[in-house]
């Protein structure tokens, strides 16, 4: 339900748009409130299925996801729309780090990366299926079905789950909760991805992204100086003295800043440069989430017999290789192209979601596996919304520096005082600042301008994510097997 709906949301902006008669503020603020509360309260949530059992956070996780799902959709107004999706985001955050702390509970050493490997393998098919079901929905139903489909699959999720999910505790489970870290450690969290978010707007050297970003940093020392002192901390430090379990921490921020910033502006180009619909851009985007669904559980296998660091140096490889092929894309390439690159980057992504994971949470001790899960989600939250920060601001800045002389060389007149700032932000995503009354001829030139300007962006923002990847390849190589995965020993079946 989490992954369907990271993507399947999209889709729905435009007609929820029109429909509660949002400003474009509002509809940011459906995207942006389920994020926040996702980033924010993870780690937290994974320390609460720590205390109580991870069975226990799952389920309610799963109600309260279905129950605010079917809430939007029977939301008049977009506020509330807003409000169930923070709840959503709250509930999601319950979720996920309750399932990798079942799967650390639930199996043996020898057995834990083939299961991380099928969950993995669920992922990318709800993220696959998210643009396909979303677009189908709104097309021929209506945008309030994309969050109402989450009930049935509540319901379905309750019901198999008290019936096949054994709780399992650690001996050595946490007593106690570090209200103090929860509250400094949310507070930096939110600072810091809020600061991600307004990036693009505000600008990098803006007053308040810098602001947000300090107070993000001061709530993190603060953070770091409690833990240190306090019993029973929300997130014990000590675990970071696991060299594998940093490095796999690092390399899913850098995984998920390559992916994720970079996907940011496929779906534009195949959109508003290729002209395809929602549900054909999803469509073309298959072979990248098909070969993640197929790697996955082959990754597992892999790593269970040669360990973690071979694959996932391979892996990272791989994904710089597929980041450079995506880099040379233009506005006239065809299926075939994309759907290699496509396919080389799902075949090193499935591998690194998989590995990273299995690194993060078997290198941490059992009672804290929850917490262990949380780290994981938040490091994927944290890496994508640098991503799509970071490359926004690559690709904002070559649209400004390119756009002008592309316009120039073109023979097209000058554009009016004023009309620069809009015509680049209307390049940066893809579109065309045509004029209503352009002669063909010269829209057809501004057209030409604009998807190159775009494409040349891309092709930047790509290359950094393919040097990114690079890094995370020699990061990678940082990482082993994990010294807790055995959880036979340290949990206690209840």
């Amino acid at each position: 339900m989490v992954a369907l709906d990271g993507t399947i949301v999209a889709i729905a902006n435009p007609a929820i748009q029109k429909d509660l008669g949002a400003s474009l503020a509002d509809v940011q603020w459906i995207t942006n409130g389920y994020l926040l509360a996702l980033a924010v309260a993870l780690i937290t949530a994974g320390k609460l299925g720590d205390r109580f059992g991870h069975r226990q956070t799952f389920l309610i996780g799963v109600v309260g996801f279905a129950v605010s799902s079917a809430a939007i959709g029977f939301s008049g107004e977009v506020s509330l729309v807003v409000a169930f999706r923070v709840l959503q985001g709250l509930c999601g955050a319950l979720l996920m780090p309750a399932a990798l702390g079942l799967l650390r509970a639930t199996f043996p050493a020898e057995k834990l990366n083939m299961a991380i490997g099928i969950w993995g393998a669920v992922i990318g098919a709800s993220t696959a299926a998210g643009p396909i079901v979303g677009g189908l929905l709104v097309e021929h139903v209506n945008w309030q079905s994309v969050f109402f489909i989450n009930a049935p699959v509540g319901v379905l999720a309750v019901v198999l789950g008290l019936l096949l999910l054994v709780d399992h505790r650690a001996e050595k489970a946490p007593r106690s909760f570090d209200i103090p870290g929860i509250v400094l450690l949310s507070g930096a969290m939110f600072c810091l991805i809020w600061a991600l978010i307004n990036a693009a707007d505000w600008h990098w050297g803006d007053q308040r992204t810098l602001l947000f970003l300090g107070l993000a940093a001061v709530c993190f020392a603060v953070f770091v100086f409690w833990e240190n002192r306090t019993p029973e901390p929300l997130l014990p430090l000590s675990m970071f003295r696991s060299v594998p379990l940093s490095a796999g921490t690092v390399l899913m921020v850098l995984m998920a800043f390559g992916f994720m910033g970079g996907l940011f502006f496929v779906t534009f180009y195949l959109q508003n440069v290729h002209g395809m619909s929602p549900v054909d851009s999803g469509l073309r985007l298959l072979p990248l989430t098909a070969m993640m669904i197929v790697a996955s559980p082959l990754a597992g296998a892999l790593i269970t017999k040669f360990g973690p660091r071979t694959p996932l140096v391979g892996a990272m490889t791989i994904t710089a290789v597929a980041m450079f092929g995506l880099s040379r894309l233009d506005a006239d390439s065809g299926g075939l192209e994309m759907a290699v690159w496509f396919a080389l980057l799902g075949l090193g992504l499935g591998p690194v979601m998989v590995g990273a994971t299995e690194v993060i949470v078997g290198n941490a001790p059992i009672q804290h596996a929850g917490v262990a899960g949380g780290l994981q989600q938040a490091a994927m939250q944290v890496g994508g919304s640098l991503g799509t920060a970071v490359l926004g601001a690559v690709m904002a800045g070559r649209v400004d520096s390119a756009l002008p002389e592309k316009w120039a060389g073109a023979g097209l007149p000058p554009m009016p005082k004023g009309a620069e700032s809009k015509a680049s932000d209307a390049v940066e995503v893809g579109i065309a600042p045509v004029p209503k009354g352009t002669p063909p001829e010269v829209a057809g030139k501004i057209t030409a301008v604009a998807h190159d300007t775009f494409v040349s962006g891309m092709g930047l923002a790509f290359t950094v994510a393919a040097v990114v990847s690079v890094v995370a390849a020699l990061v990678a190589a940082f990482t082993k097997r994990g010294e807790n995965a055995d959880a036979s020993g340290g949990a206690v079946h209840i």
